[in-house]
């Protein structure tokens, strides 16, 4: 039986309060207005008969004699392969003109996934990008944000996995996008040939912040769903700043005495019940999350980066538009390095960035004007070879095609015993007939 109030107590930015009873958290309720348009909204808090709910849209046009109707159940999202190609709003709502999506009625929010049913991670993520693929695996399953800055180019970044993964399907859920990242989005997806295998979440930042709130529910519930059915899922969130401060938006407009920086005390538990969603099930799908976490004045100390960081498995430093080889780390990459990866994979990786760091040191000599040696040169010679081959955010190598390059780029720059490789190995791997650099 529906219950069924006829007076708004008071409104608050996107939250009302109703005078209620027998109703529960995560509730959801229609709110019929006096021009005949019905408005949505969950319960937020219950505090006696003092209901708060956040409307998904704007309460413009609402008024304290509207009448609110709770629908005995909880904010849902439907779930077929119909999915497929469409973009919705963080409400579940089709943003692109096409027709609502018919499938089975999913609860958003649940619990993560019963941890008995879980395995394991021991399979690679394919991106064919060598700063990933390479030298920080993603691992299938894996819980991985992305840290940055404004500016930098992390979505280009996500359109490129989007693209070259080789996940079954992609789900992006994009918070407080303008609408040219939106809209970049689509064209990526739509000239990529990409588009029958991604679905898209999307607020946009003059939306109301709760639907910037219920985007990860939306794409996390979906691709449970497809990971109980079988499927890989690659999960892509950005900006989970923007989520964060929804958050915080909405524990202000309600009073809540705030923790660091303004953001509610529940911050690490908001983050990690949708990292934790991240899942390998036995005997069927998958969960892969990359969340792009943008750090305000490049501070790494700041709450939501801070919180991340405990959360999930490693990180992705951008900067500069490059993949920073040293900030950055997949702390599962050993699950699957020389094991479902060549042999020779750690120990070139690991080659490649001892080297990298060492011409790091020759070009701050350089710069000081210092003399430089033969082996200086050398290092800035596979520096720049380096940075051009592997930390290129725009190359599309295969992981065996980029080891072969990471082995050529060697060659080309020291001699077989100046790189500090295995002989068994070198004998296996190392070009014979790669031409040096001339060095200047």
């Amino acid at each position: 039986m529906k219950i069924v109030y006829d007076r708004i107590n008071n409104m608050r930015g996107n939250l009302i309060t109703v005078t209620a009873e027998g109703v529960g958290l995560g509730e959801l309720a229609r709110i019929d207005l006096a021009d005949g348009r019905n408005v949505y909204a969950s319960v937020l808090r219950i505090e006696g008969d003092q209901v708060t709910l956040q409307v998904f849209q704007s309460t413009r046009g609402i008024s304290t004699g509207d009448k609110v109707v709770f629908l005995n159940r909880q904010m849902e999202v439907s779930y077929s392969d119909a999915l497929l190609g469409r973009r919705l709003s963080g409400a579940g709502a089709p943003i692109d003109n096409g027709p609502a999506v018919i499938g089975e009625k999913t609860k958003i929010g649940s619990t993560s996934f019963n941890p008995v049913k879980r395995v394991i991670p021991h399979e690679i993520v394919r991106t064919n990008i060598p700063m990933i693929d390479v030298f920080n695996c993603l691992v299938r399953s894996q819980k991985i944000p992305i840290f940055s800055v404004a500016g930098e180019p992390y979505n280009a970044l996500l359109m490129r996995i989007a693209n070259q993964t080789d996940a079954d399907v992609v789900i992006i859920g994009g918070m407080g996008l303008t609408f040219k990242e939106y809209q970049a989005f689509i064209d990526n997806a739509e000239s990529a040939g990409t588009m029958n295998k991604t679905v898209m979440f999307i607020h946009k930042a003059t939306d109301p912040a709760v639907e910037c709130i219920l985007v990860p529910d939306m794409a996390l519930a979906c691709a449970e769903k497809f990971a109980t059915d079988g499927k890989n899922v690659l999960v892509l969130l950005t900006d989970m700043t923007s989520f964060a401060d929804s958050i915080k938006e909405i524990a202000i407009t309600m009073d809540q005495v705030p923790s660091n920086r303004g953001y509610p005390g529940s911050l690490y538990s908001d983050l990690a019940s949708r990292y934790e969603k991240a899942v390998l099930i036995e005997g069927s799908g998958s969960i892969t999350i990359i969340g792009v976490t943008t750090m305000p004045g490049n501070d790494v100390t700041h709450p939501v980066p801070d919180n991340t960081g405990y959360i999930t498995e490693g990180q992705f430093y951008l900067h500069g538009g490059r993949i920073d080889p040293f900030g950055s780390l997949s702390r599962l990459k050993q699950l699957v390095i020389g094991k479902v990866t060549r042999e020779d994979h750690g120990d070139l990786a690991n080659a490649m960035i001892r080297l990298y760091a060492e011409s790091k040191k020759a070009r701050e000599r350089q710069a000081m004007g210092f003399k430089l040696s033969k082996w200086d040169e050398k290092l800035l010679a596979y520096s720049i070879l380096f940075e051009d081959r592997m930390m290129n955010l725009q190359v599309n190598y295969k992981l065996e095609e980029a080891l072969d390059l990471g082995w050529k780029t060697l060659a080309e720059c020291f001699q077989s015993d100046e790189v500090g490789i295995k002989q068994t190995l070198i004998s296996k791997y190392w070009p014979q007939n790669s031409e040096k650099m001339v060095l200047a």
